[in-house]
């Protein structure tokens, strides 16, 4: 029988995995509850151990160290749980990769952005939802004679595929999404009613109301808290530096008359003042109609509609196109921390958007990746300069402007509006994730 220690985090769905399979085994997992994450796996006895800083880890009595929750479940498994027989075996390995591939990416693709820890991409939503739906489609099928995954009773097939579904169940699977995968619904209820289940994960709720994208929990959890702590700081600063003023008697304000224009109506002076601050307006007003694109690309399928309709409206004399390259592709390491950089570098440009549209690509996997991006807007020069606050980022990367006339630069846009071909621009990298400023 297995003992030994997990670390991990509260509440993490891997690491339920795990847990589960030793409630139905008899082994003996305690839980770290000291493990503090971000700092217990960047220590140096903890790499020692696990190299790769992952959680769940988990360290045995007699000193193995087993990282990769599949593999942590399997530890600490008996034989009911990882099939009898050897065919038994096999298919549930077949549901464990089932879930690990078909569910659980797709499953985070569509969540994640409801908790405001990625941000949120229409297009990768949709085709997340697309997915769940058809992985629920072949589970349904499979389950409408069976109880279980493998054989007769609950196996490690099951344990994992319910918990790569349980984001899902909890946040966006509301009653009217579930409603046609009875069998699912039956079986994935029954197992988190068992009481090894509930007693890891504990009482579980369905989702009532399918969850959205919130773009303030997003902002609050990718910069916004830091921002305040700056601003706090530096008022606090100014508080010491300037001598507070004696306050004086309040004067009544007196009313101003409204401004009228030639037809003697009311002229919003507000609304003025904002117009002259308007970064685009000193450039020629161009006919390609930003939102109209946006829409397209947005609702419609992006080769066969967006990219025609792209290409058909694009104003040589009023737009340019360009393209960008990150110019410290030695300082990138992991996936999602250069998904975070892009993010953080959109954000902080928020209000470029009224005339400008971009693509930005990473690619390449773990320690070895590149940022790409293909941008278009109103002007013919560089458009960050317009502003102070969208001049943060930029110089980060190189800018090339791009001919629309040549084959070459109509590929590369292509691809990087598309998510998908050679990008020659970056030889053997390949695309993994993308963001769209729009």
């Amino acid at each position: 029988m297995a003992t030994g220690t997990l670390y991990t985090y509260p509440g993490n769905f891997r690491a339920f995995k795990a847990l589960i399979a030793a409630e139905y085994s008899g082994a003996k997992v305690t839980v770290d509850t000291t493990f503090k994450f971000g700092e217990t796996n960047k220590s140096k006895a903890f790499l020692d151990k696990f190299p790769l800083g992952k959680v769940p880890a988990f360290e045995s009595k007699n000193g193995d160290c087993i990282f990769e929750s599949n593999a942590i479940a399997h530890y600490v498994g008996n034989e009911q749980l990882l099939g009898k027989s050897h065919t038994d075996a096999a298919l549930v390995q077949q549901w464990i990769n089932f879930g690990d591939n078909e569910i659980l990416p797709a499953s985070c693709t569509w969540v994640f952005p409801c908790l405001g820890i990625t941000q949120f991409n229409k297009q990768e939503t949709d085709k997340a939802k697309e997915q769940i739906q058809k992985a629920l489609g072949v589970l349904n099928s499979y389950l409408t004679t069976r109880t279980f995954l493998v054989g007769e009773r609950i196996s490690q097939a099951d344990i994992t595929v319910a918990c790569d579904l349980l984001l899902a169940y909890q946040y966006v699977l509301d009653p009217a999404f579930r409603g046609s995968y009875g069998n699912v619904n039956r079986w994935f209820t029954t197992l988190i009613n068992q009481p090894q289940f509930k007693k890891v994960i504990g009482d579980f709720k369905l989702c009532e109301k399918m969850a959205q994208f919130d773009g303030k929990k997003y902002a609050e959890l990718h910069g916004g808290d830091k921002k305040k702590k700056e601003d706090g700081g530096d008022k606090k600063k100014e508080e010491k530096k300037t001598p507070q003023k004696k306050e004086q008697p309040k004067q009544e304000k007196k009313e101003k008359p409204a401004k009228k224009d030639d037809n003697d109506e009311d002229v919003d002076e507000d609304a003025e003042k904002e117009d002259t601050k308007d970064p685009w307006k000193d450039l020629p007003k161009s006919p390609f109609d930003f939102d109209a694109f946006k829409r397209c690309y947005s609702n419609e399928d992006t080769v066969t509609k967006a990219l025609p309709y792209f290409w058909e409206k694009f104003d040589k004399p009023t737009m340019s196109i360009w393209h960008c390259i990150y110019n410290y592709p030695g300082e990138l390491k992991k996936i999602f921390m250069t998904s975070n950089l892009v993010g953080g570098f959109i954000q902080r440009i928020e209000k470029m958007r009224k005339f400008s549209f971009g693509s930005m690509c990473v690619l390449g996997e773990d320690d070895k990746n590149q940022i790409s991006g293909v941008w278009f807007w109103r002007g013919q020069d560089l458009a960050f300069p317009l502003h102070p606050d969208w001049q943060v980022d930029y110089e980060s990367y190189t800018w090339t402007k791009l001919d629309p006339d040549d084959p070459k630069a109509r590929k590369m846009v292509n691809e990087h509006f598309a998510w998908e071909g050679d990008f020659d621009v970056c030889p053997g990298l390949k695309f993994n994730q993308g963001k769209i400023y729009k």
